[in-house]
């Protein structure tokens, strides 16, 4: 009898196979589309292309990383997408600027998401400098000038987008008179615009200026007026003489309005997913950006197509940021008027 079971156990091992292969992560094979909350060839679209590579370098499995563009309404579609449309396998990935967190909770028209139940994955910037720009040929290259004329044209894609909220913010703390937004443009679009005299003014991050059009300070083709230090006393090494818009808050209101702002700004692009997506496959993707976000080669290639610095906000940093967020009533009513396609506020 033992001589039986050991022949027979005998026979079942050298029937079976050599070895038994390991399960395949769940990623290989896959597609993973990120919904791209803007019009291609911007920065915020070149801030997604530098992370591309090395987040699929990091999933396990290195699956397919596709792009979907859905621009509008100030990235309220990509968002609203992503939290209501979007199957929540972790096969989707949303990318949307500043305007994600500040249209939420300024209770911006559109908004069907809840900040609450979104997963973020982090973000690839944090530390950020607008400067508000006007062309040369305007003739608006002092503050005065510019204070004591009527009607500036100032640029912006969309209502809710926060090139545009950015543009209104600069005009109304600095007190431009009856200024008018033209909206429509994606960035780069713009940049033309206001080269070719359609537009004064927009507002500008201030690497991309330097990245983008460093022509524009080579051949001295527009003044710059002002910047917005995001966070608040973190100096840009070339727009440094520059007022910050702090200087010209009047009021405790206004000082607050501008600390909400910073806040929301903080987060950047932020990564989301949409709720519900399986915890195993949460976790999967926040290691990925973590591993990408600290790869030597990514901040490489980020100021290479960005011009900017990579100052990354991980998962959970995010996710603290938009759970610390100020949400004083009294701002939130003041940042909602700024923020609106209404004739901006009385001081």
């Amino acid at each position: 009898m033992l001589r039986k079971i050991f022949l027979t156990a005998l026979l079942l091992f050298l029937l079976l196979p050599a070895s038994v292969p390991a399960q395949e992560p769940f990623y290989k094979g896959k597609t993973i589309t990120i919904v791209n909350g803007r019009s291609p060839g911007g920065t915020g679209d070149m801030r997604v292309r530098a992370v591309v590579t090395f987040l699929r370098k990091y999933i396990p499995g290195e699956p397919t990383i596709v792009l979907e563009y859905m621009s509008g309404a100030g990235g309220r579609m990509a968002a609203n997408h992503i939290a209501r449309s979007a199957k929540p396998d972790g096969l989707t990935i949303g990318n949307v600027g500043g305007g994600l967190i500040g249209n939420a909770v300024l209770g911006q028209t559109g908004v069907q998401y809840d900040l609450n139940k979104l997963i973020y994955l982090g973000a690839p910037n944090s530390v950020t400098h607008y400067v508000f720009v006007t062309r040369k040929e305007a003739g608006l290259d002092t503050l005065q000038k510019l204070m004591s004329k009527a009607g500036v044209r100032i640029g912006a894609q969309a209502v809710g987008h926060d090139v545009y909220f950015n543009g209104r913010l600069f005009a109304y703390l600095i007190g431009l008179k009856e200024p008018k937004f033209v909206t429509g443009y994606g960035g780069p679009e713009m940049d033309v615009a206001l080269m070719n005299g359609e537009l004064d003014a927009r507002a500008n991050l201030a690497d991309t200026v330097l990245q983008r059009a460093p022509e524009w300070i080579e051949k001295k083709l527009v003044d710059f007026h002002a910047i917005v230090e995001i966070p608040k006393g973190e100096k840009h090494p070339y727009f440094k003489q520059l007022p910050e818009l702090e200087s010209f808050a009047k009021t405790d209101k206004e000082k607050k309005l501008l600390a909400m702002f910073r806040a929301i700004r903080l987060a950047g692009s932020p990564y989301i997913l949409p709720p519900a997506t399986p915890k195993e496959r949460v976790k999967i993707l926040q290691e990925a950006m973590r591993k990408t976000f600290k790869d030597p080669e990514f901040i490489k290639e980020y100021k290479k197509l960005t011009g900017d610095e990579a100052t990354p906000l991980m998962p959970e940093a995010l996710e603290a940021a938009v759970r610390e967020l100020p949400r004083e009533r009294q701002i939130v009513e003041l940042f909602t008027k700024i923020a609106s396609g209404d004739p901006l506020p009385p001081r």
